[in-house]
C-alpha cells in the first residue's frame, strides 16, 4: 500500500488513483499501458503541453551549471533574464518582480506587499476586500480570502477577517459595484483581490470586463491597492495573456504562477508596482520586505520559464489560443440544448458547463461519479461538483477534442 497522501482525495473512499509513467504533448501515459487526454492541463498548469522540447532542453541545460543557490543577497542569471522578460511582456507600470513557489504562495506575498504598502505610509488600512466565491489557494493568508466553506471550515480560526462583495451575477452587476464602493470608502481599506474574469475553484464563474474595469475604477478613486490573482487566467487561457486585458486594467499587484513555466515545475511570481516598491524601500532593515522561501527563484525552474516566454516570443502561441477557443466554443455550444445540461459558458480556452441540478457545491453527488465516468473513458476531466470544465494544453489535436465533448454528452445521459 501507497505511504503518499494525495491532495483534494478521501483516501477512505478507496477510489483508484493511477499511476503515470510518462506524458507527452495533450496526454499522460499509465503503467499499464493507457493514454489518457489531459483535458484540465494537469490541474490548470500545462500550457503548450507535456514536455515542450525547448522547456526540457533549458532544463536540463541549466541542470549542468546551476541547480540551487540562496537568493537573499545572491542572484543568478536566469532569475535575472526572467525579471527582464516578464517586463517586456508585462504591463509597463508593473516595475518590480518577486519570485516564490506557488500561486497560493504569490498571493501570500501579494498581501503581505499591500499591507506593508500602508503601514510604510503610516495608514491603519488593514482591511482585504475580497470577491464572492473566489478562491486564491491553501495556505492561510491566501484561504483567508477565499470564499469561506468546505475548503477551510476545519482551520477557521487560524483565518482573518475580510470584506466579502457579492460575485456580480447577471442581472446584478451594479449591486457588486456600489457595494465594493462602500467597501472602498471604509478608511481601513487596503486592498481588493479579485480573479479577473473567471473564478477558478469557485465554480468556473465567468463576469464581463466591463464590469473588472468597474471595478478596478472604484478601487483607484479610492486609493485602495488592486491585486489580480492571474494564476489560473494568466498566459493565455482566456484568450488573451493576461484576463485583465480583455479590460484595459493594469492592477498595483500582479500574481502570476501555473503557465509561468509551461507548466513543466513550480515558480510564482509577484509583480508590483514602483509605488509598493517604494513603500518598502529604505535604509533601515527593519523596513525590508520580510518574505522568502528556501527555493526561491530556482534556477532550473526560472530557466523553464525563460524557455516559455521564448515560446510566446517565436512560436504561434496565440494563434495556438484562438484555434483552441473556437473549437472549443462550437463543441461545448452543441451541448447547450441538451435538457440536462445548464450554465453552457466559455472565455478564451476555458469551457464549462453544469450536469443535473446545482446542489451542493464542490462536494455534489454527482461529482465522484463524474470523476469515475470520465476516468473509464481514460479522459481526466476533474468536476468541480457538478460543474464539468474542459481547459487543454494548447496543442490538443481535433481527435482529442472530440473524445473528450463525446464523453461529456454520454455522461448527460448516462448519469
Amino acid at each position: 500500500m501507497s505511504a503518499v497522501w494525495h491532495p483534494f482525495t478521501q483516501h477512505g473512499l478507496g477510489e483508484p488513483i493511477p499511476l503515470v509513467s510518462h506524458a507527452e504533448g495533450a496526454a499522460i501515459f499509465t503503467v499499464d499501458g493507457r493514454r489518457i487526454v489531459d483535458a484540465i492541463s494537469s490541474w490548470w498548469v500545462t500550457t503548450h503541453g507535456h514536455r515542450h522540447p525547448r522547456i526540457v532542453a533549458a532544463m536540463r541545460e541549466q541542470a549542468e551549471r546551476l541547480d540551487q543557490i540562496i537568493f537573499a543577497g545572491w542572484t543568478h542569471e536566469p532569475a535575472e533574464e526572467l525579471a527582464r522578460g516578464l517586463r517586456a511582456i508585462m504591463p509597463d507600470a508593473l516595475t518590480r518582480v518577486f519570485y516564490s513557489d506557488s500561486g497560493s504562495t504569490a498571493v501570500e506575498v501579494a498581501l503581505k506587499m499591500a499591507l506593508g504598502y500602508w503601514q510604510a505610509r503610516g495608514e491603519a488600512r488593514h482591511r482585504i476586500l475580497v470577491l464572492e466565491h473566489g478562491y486564491h489557494g491553501d495556505t492561510i493568508g491566501a484561504m483567508s480570502v477565499g470564499q469561506r466553506g468546505v475548503f477551510n471550515r476545519a482551520y477557521a480560526p487560524l483565518l482573518f477577517d475580510v470584506a466579502t462583495i457579492p460575485f456580480p451575477a447577471g442581472g446584478r452587476e451594479q449591486a457588486t459595484l456600489d457595494a465594493l464602493a462602500r467597501a472602498c470608502a471604509d478608511s481601513h481599506a487596503a486592498a481588493f483581490i479579485v480573479e479577473p474574469l473567471v473564478l477558478g475553484a469557485g465554480g468556473m464563474l465567468m463576469y464581463p470586463p466591463a464590469v473588472l474595469a468597474a471595478m478596478r475604477a472604484i478601487c483607484a478613486d479610492a486609493g485602495v491597492l488592486f491585486i489580480s490573482d492571474e494564476v489560473m487566467t494568466g498566459w493565455g487561457r482566456t484568450g488573451t495573456l493576461l484576463a485583465g486585458e480583455q479590460a484595459g486594467i493594469v492592477p498595483d499587484i500582479l500574481c502570476l504562477s501555473k503557465g509561468l513555466t509551461g507548466g513543466a515545475v513550480p515558480l510564482a511570481v509577484t509583480m508590483a508596482s514602483e509605488a509598493v516598491w517604494d513603500a518598502h524601500f529604505d535604509a533601515d532593515r527593519a523596513r525590508m520586505f520580510f518574505h522568502s522561501s528556501s527555493y526561491t527563484a530556482n534556477p532550473l525552474a526560472c530557466a523553464a520559464a525563460v524557455a516559455n516566454l521564448a515560446i510566446w516570443r517565436e512560436e504561434p502561441v496565440r494563434e495556438r489560443i484562438a484555434t483552441l477557443a473556437a473549437a472549443q466554443a462550437v463543441r461545448v455550444a452543441a451541448l447547450a440544448d441538451h435538457p440536462r445540461v445548464t450554465g453552457v459558458r466559455t472565455l478564451g480556452t476555458i469551457a464549462a458547463l453544469g450536469i443535473g441540478g446545482g446542489g451542493d457545491g464542490y462536494l455534489a453527488a454527482l461529482g465522484p461519479r463524474l470523476l469515475a465516468f470520465f476516468r473509464e473513458q481514460d479522459l481526466l476531466l476533474r468536476p468541480l461538483g457538478n460543474t464539468v470544465y474542459v481547459m487543454p494544453p494548447y496543442c490538443i489535436g481535433e481527435d482529442d477534442l472530440d473524445r473528450i465533448y463525446a464523453a461529456i454528452f454520454e455522461a448527460c445521459d448516462a448519469l
